[in-house]
């Protein structure tokens, strides 16, 4: 098990929610807190220097933050937030968080499952009756096990239309182009993008609203994390700082990159954030601001397939219990790469953003906790 808290549930084959839950509509913002500058001093320091060598020798150029006990523990940029303009990164730098969006997606469907609108043994053809993969549930969806086709592939090869395709006209699309899918439901373990869109688009039809606004009304504004919304490329207007993802050209020169035709889809991806955001998120989320003890059991519990096998992702979440107990999601879509990584029995939270298409992600999240273990102690 993760930790005592979370130890009451596991990710067994739930159909309804437990009675006594009621929906959360009051909002419960998330304060935070910081150590003080006195307590922090020599981990700043070490980590002030890891970031600056990150960036001069491997081109990072984003944010980290370190949370314990739920207090920043240290908080900083490193880096261009527009290359042209040498204009450097801030605080109110928003980034896009690839698929790290998935646990928003997750949560999305447990706050239905707790208002009693969806269970988890539903098919997704009780929401879209023409859906061409039978007998998929929502708890496939969730865990990976669904067995569904790239919707990448189906877009780049299917649709045949300028603008990118929204999520409505993507599961219109799935209906129509029929491609097969990789296997039975329930059978394996396949990471799937198709999934969670599928996901979001459930939420839209169940709320009536759009997923965007949905997670804005049940997520962002009951923490208060202001800078974070959803995104979709050619249906939403560019915020104020809004991040671009680059790429580096002939080891010098950062090249934008541009939207593609996936990039209209959300629930896979497309949320944006700040670090500090994703901080209010996940002390919110683990302090039952946004859903039960009991759903957060079921999210951060690994899925199984029918023959029983365990599969290391729960809802949103990937999860590693062997070792050191680590609830964690990376995320990689133009040149964004992303990680938020929580350590339940330290209470350690390792937040990074990056937009220039840094590649080392997992080794810089493992340097900054060994920093901290040496450097920090209460």
């Amino acid at each position: 098990m993760l930790s005592n808290k979370f130890e009451s549930i596991t990710n067994e084959e739930v159909v309804a929610p437990i009675a006594t839950l009621v929906p959360i509509t009051e909002e419960k913002p998330v304060i935070l807190e910081r150590f003080s500058e006195k307590e922090t001093q020599k981990v700043r320091r070490k980590l002030d220097l890891f970031l600056q060598r990150i960036n001069k020798r491997h081109d990072f150029h984003g944010a980290l933050l370190v949370a314990k006990n739920g207090k920043i523990l240290y908080s900083n940029q490193v880096g261009y937030k527009d290359f042209n303009k040498k204009e450097l990164l801030n605080e109110q730098s928003v980034f896009q968080l690839a698929s790290v969006s998935k646990q928003f997606t997750a949560a999305a469907i447990m706050i239905l499952y707790e208002k009693n609108q969806i269970k988890l043994t539903d098919t997704v053809t009780t929401y879209f009756p023409n859906f061409p993969y039978k007998d998929v549930t929502i708890k496939n969806l969730l865990n990976h096990t669904a067995g569904l086709p790239k919707y990448f592939w189906i877009a780049e090869h299917k649709w045949k239309h300028q603008k990118a395709p929204t999520n409505s006209e993507m599961m219109a699309l799935l209906e129509s182009s029929k491609v097969q899918r990789f296997y039975r439901p329930g059978c394996n373990f396949d990471y799937s993008n198709t999934g969670y869109f599928v996901l979001a688009s459930i939420v839209e039809k169940v709320s009536g609203a759009s997923f965007g606004a949905f997670v804005k009304q049940h997520i962002f504004d009951p923490l208060k994390m202001n800078d974070s919304y959803v995104y979709s490329f050619e249906n939403d207007s560019i915020r104020t700082n809004q991040l671009d993802g680059y790429r580096l050209y002939k080891g010098w020169r950062h090249l934008k990159i541009n939207s593609t035709i996936n990039d209209a889809i959300v629930g896979d991806k497309n949320v944006y954030s700040t670090s500090k955001d994703l901080l209010k998120w996940t002390v919110g989320l683990n302090n039952e601001k946004l859903l039960s003890k009991e759903s957060l059991a079921l999210m951060y519990a690994k899925g199984k397939t029918v023959y029983g096998k365990e599969v290391p992702y729960g809802f949103g979440f990937r999860v590693i219990t062997d070792k050191q107990n680590t609830i964690y999601h990376h995320g990689k879509w133009n040149g964004f790469r992303t990680g938020l990584t929580q350590y339940p029995e330290e209470d350690l939270v390792v937040i990074v953003l990056e937009h220039t298409s840094y590649n080392g992600i997992a080794s810089l999240n493992k340097k900054v906790k060994k920093i901290v273990d040496k450097n920090f102690s209460i």
